[in-house]
């Protein structure tokens, strides 16, 4: 996959990407918002990003991508999910880059993307409640709001708000 915006590149993961991939975990939001998403090693990185390459030839998912900062600089992530019910899409920023828009430029170009290749008519879109920049995301890509209280995220129970894409 290659999605070029006018900024951003979202490609597949390669190997050489597990040292990104653990250095833009680490910020504190990641830990806060997706602590399952944190690698405290390059190890770590190296084995998610080697199981994640593996995922791209089938259609069971999870498709996680990389974001590039005008082709070269890793920067996050933007992903498709599978979870009960249809698929989520997830996405992380480094927190050095934030504030920029580079979150809602990549899910704008990945949204359609993955639509048609997975033959999708809707995407959800799951958040904690106080996660205020990730509502705004979704809410600047289309995303209607559906839901906000208690509810499933990362197997615990906790205030989340949910959002859908309809295409």
């Amino acid at each position: 996959m290659e999605l070029i915006t006018e900024r951003l590149t979202i490609t597949d993961f390669t190997p050489d990407m597990a040292y990104d991939v653990h250095v833009n975990s680490l910020d504190e939001d990641n830990r806060r918002f997706v602590p399952d998403e944190v690698f405290e090693t390059v190890d770590e990185a190296r084995e998610t990003v080697e199981f994640l390459i593996s995922r791209y030839g089938g259609n069971e998912g999870p498709f996680v991508h990389p974001v590039l900062l005008n082709g070269k600089t890793n920067i996050g992530y933007v992903q498709l999910v599978p979870i009960e019910g249809g698929w989520e899409i997830g996405y992380h920023i480094a927190k050095k880059f934030t504030g920029s828009g580079y979150a809602t430029e990549a899910v704008k170009a990945f949204i359609p993307y993955m639509l048609d290749k997975m033959k999708l008519d809707r995407i959800i879109g799951i958040c904690l409640a106080d996660n205020f920049a990730s509502k705004k995301v979704m809410e600047k890509c289309g995303f209607e709001f559906e839901f906000e209280g208690m509810g499933d995220y990362q197997g615990e129970k906790k205030k989340i708000a949910k959002y859908i894409y309809i295409r």
